[in-house]
C-alpha cells in the first residue's frame, strides 16, 4: 500500500520518503533499540508496544487497512482445490513444498499459520517440506522452484510477478491482519509525517487498498 501511495505524496508535497520493510516484531525491536523514524506501519500489537516504550507520538495511532492470508502458486501451474477446510488440508499435504514466513522471524502470518497447521493435525507432515522465509516475500520461492505453494497476506503475494493468488484461506481458519500507522515521538518532520499518515488513510487510498488485495480497517 505504502509503495503505491508514496509517489503521489512526494509529488504533491516535495518531501522525499524512504521506505524500509521488516516484520512487525523486528520493527519494534529496531525502534526500541533507538532507530529513528517518522512514520511506522505495523500490527496494532507492535504499535502498542512501541507506544508504551515512548516511541509513538500520543493520539497518532491510526488503523489503516486489513488483509487476509492467501494462497498462491506459480502462474501457469495447476491450481489445487482450497475451497473447503478439508480440501485445503489435502492440498497442503499433497504439495511438494510450501513457503511461508518463518514464525521465528516475528511474522504475524507465519506464526498464525504454524498454529493452524498444529490445530489441523498436519504440522508434522508439513514440517520437512516447509520453506521458511525470513522477512521476505514467500511467493518468490515459487519462481525459484523452491516451493509450489506460497502462503502470506494477499497483499504480499500480489507483489510478486509470476505468482498467481488462487484464493484466501478457507473461512474456518481465515484471519485478518490489521495494519496500523503511527508518527514517531522523536520525529523531526512531524507535519510531514502526519500528512503522510493521513495520505495512507485518506479517500485516495481506497482504490489502492482494493488493488492490493486489502480493505479499510475498522477505525477506533
Amino acid at each position: 500500500m505504502a509503495l503505491a501511495l508514496v509517489p503521489d505524496f512526494e509529488k504533491r508535497t516535495g518531501h522525499k520518503v524512504t521506505i524500509d520493510n521488516d516484520t512487525a516484531s523486528a520493527l519494534a525491536l529496531r525502534i526500541e533499540g533507538g532507530e529513528s523514524f517518522d512514520v511506522v506501519v505495523a500490527t496494532p500489537v507492535a504499535i502498542e508496544r512501541m507506544f508504551r516504550a515512548g516511541k509513538i507520538a500520543p493520539a497518532t495511532a491510526t488503523n489503516l487497512a486489513r488483509v487476509g492470508i492467501g494462497v498462491a502458486i506459480r502462474d501457469g501451474a495447476a491450481a489445487p482445490d482450497i475451497s473447503t477446510l478439508d480440501a485445503f488440508k489435502r492440498a497442503m499435504l499433497a504439495a511438494r513444498a510450501i513457503a511461508y514466513t518463518d514464525p521465528a522471524s516475528g511474522g504475524t502470518a507465519g506464526a498464525y499459520l504454524a498454529l493452524q497447521f498444529e490445530q489441523l493435525g498436519i504440522a508434522a507432515e508439513l514440517r520437512p517440506k516447509s520453506v521458511l522465509v525470513k522477512g521476505g516475500l514467500s511467493a518468490e520461492r515459487l519462481l525459484t522452484g523452491e516451493a509450489d505453494i506460497a502462503l502470506q497476506p494477499v497483499s504480499e503475494l500480489l507483489m510478486v510477478k509470476g505468482a498467481r493468488v488462487i484464493g484466501p484461506l478457507p473461512a474456518a481458519i481465515q484471519t485478518f491482519i490489521v495494519y496500523t500507522g503511527g508518527v514517531g515521538a522523536m520525529s523531526r518532520e512531524v507535519a510531514a509525517a502526519e500528512a503522510l499518515l493521513a495520505a495512507f488513510s485518506g479517500p485516495d487510498a481506497l482504490a489502492v487498498l482494493k488493488a492490493k488485495g486489502m480493505e479499510p480497517a475498522v477505525r477506533d
